[in-house]
């Protein structure tokens, strides 16, 4: 069984999102493993990149300061290298968030490789249209590492299509637009994640938006998984260096929301 598989085998899921080098690589160690410590049973590495268009401006702005920090695609395959040395990450699965440039860039093979070499488990692209997957999809499947696939509300049409083929998770994303917190989340997200039920085993998290316990709580129940990103963003926006203990309560609370 996959580090991703496990992820999901012991109860509903919190996967927590930052953006690799924001405010540098040694803080962005630290704070990944405060989050498996306060109960995150995933992590996605955001890979910084100059134009995220599927980002709204807290992790936009993350990306700018981890860009302007000196962070790049070799340096986070070293951080995660780094974190599976710890004990405390072993069994942990890390995942990359990017924008397909830099993996084009790096050669498919050659990322793929890189990735399992240093103990990658997935990989998410928003970028990446369901019909240009197979190239991508196949060098991932050569070394191991899951594509997830995204569902977004408007996939109605090709939900049960994108659902077959998707390793490791499916990101639901929860509504139309960039990341960011939302007040409300209105998307008939229980009806979207029936229609991918009726077609795969491969579990469902919901993100884009949730950033309270009580949204939190209420996902959870719709799917097998929560993931956060622009809250934890936020926080690191706010606190610097000295987020640490700020992101580990934060996640604690989440993951106690949806236990």
């Amino acid at each position: 069984m996959s580090r991703i598989n496990s992820a999901f085998k012991n109860g509903k899921a919190f996967i927590a999102f930052l953006t690799g080098g924001d405010p540098n690589i040694e803080k962005t160690k630290e704070f990944v493993l405060e989050m498996i410590k306060a109960g995150a049973d995933l992590i996605e590495i955001g890979i910084p990149f100059s134009d995220p268009i599927a980002e709204g401006p807290v992790i936009q702005e993350a990306n700018n300061r981890a860009l302007k920090a000196g962070a790049t695609v070799e340096k986070l395959f070293s951080l995660v290298a780094d974190l599976r040395k710890e004990a405390a990450c072993a069994n942990v699965p890390l995942v990359f968030l990017t924008y397909l440039n830099p993996v084009f860039y790096y050669g498919y093979d050659a990322f793929f490789k890189r990735c399992a070499d240093t103990g990658l488990d997935g990989i998410i692209i928003p970028d990446l249209p369901f019909e240009e997957q197979p190239p991508v999809r196949e060098a991932a499947s050569k070394y191991d590492i899951d594509l997830i696939s995204l569902i977004a509300p408007t996939s109605e049409a090709r939900i049960k299509e994108i659902a077959k083929t998707a390793t490791g998770f499916i990101y639901l994303v929860s509504s139309m637009g960039v990341t960011g917190i939302r007040s409300e989340i209105t998307t008939d997200l229980f009806s979207i994640t029936e229609a991918i039920k009726s077609v795969t085993d491969t579990p469902v998290a919901i993100g884009f938006g949730i950033h309270t316990t009580e949204q939190a709580a209420k996902m959870s129940k719709i799917a097998d998984g929560v993931i956060v990103g622009s809250a934890i963003v936020k926080t690191i926006a706010q606190y610097g260096e000295n987020a640490a203990p700020h992101i580990y309560k934060y996640v604690k609370e989440m993951k106690d929301a949806i236990r």
